[in-house]
């Protein structure tokens, strides 16, 4: 099943790019920059691995509940509790945390249960 990447990943993409350009430009908007960017991280990478998978490899595939919820406690030790011990660059907060899990349940709610239902 050959697919184009979709819109909402490009647009994703997009936002995430005009964000790190704001950050270096030195504008920083709380919201967005903190809970923002984390909350679209899941379902970027959901949708990237699906895409892989089912466009460039060629298998039929669709994430489950458990690769999403395996996908935001990944996410979430790699960049709240690993990243914080090498580097000061890093904060652990478990508001970003629960940004990972809200956006990865509206990406499975909406996209993936959705798939299920229009199989």
């Amino acid at each position: 099943m050959k697919r184009g990447i979709s819109y909402w990943f490009l647009l994703g993409l997009t936002a995430w790019g005009v964000i790190v350009l704001l950050r270096r430009n030195g504008m920083y908007i709380p919201v967005i920059n903190d809970y923002f960017t984390d909350g679209i991280t899941v379902p970027m990478y959901c949708y990237l691995i699906e895409f892989i998978m089912n466009s460039v490899l060629g298998y039929q595939w669709c994430p489950d509940l458990k690769f999403v919820l395996t996908s935001v406690f990944y996410l979430s030790f790699l960049f709240e509790v690993l990243c914080p011990k090498l580097s000061a660059d890093f904060t652990g907060d478990f508001f970003d945390v629960l940004a990972y899990f809200v956006g990865g349940m509206i990406y499975y709610f909406v996209t993936i249960r959705n798939w299920d239902v229009n199989k």
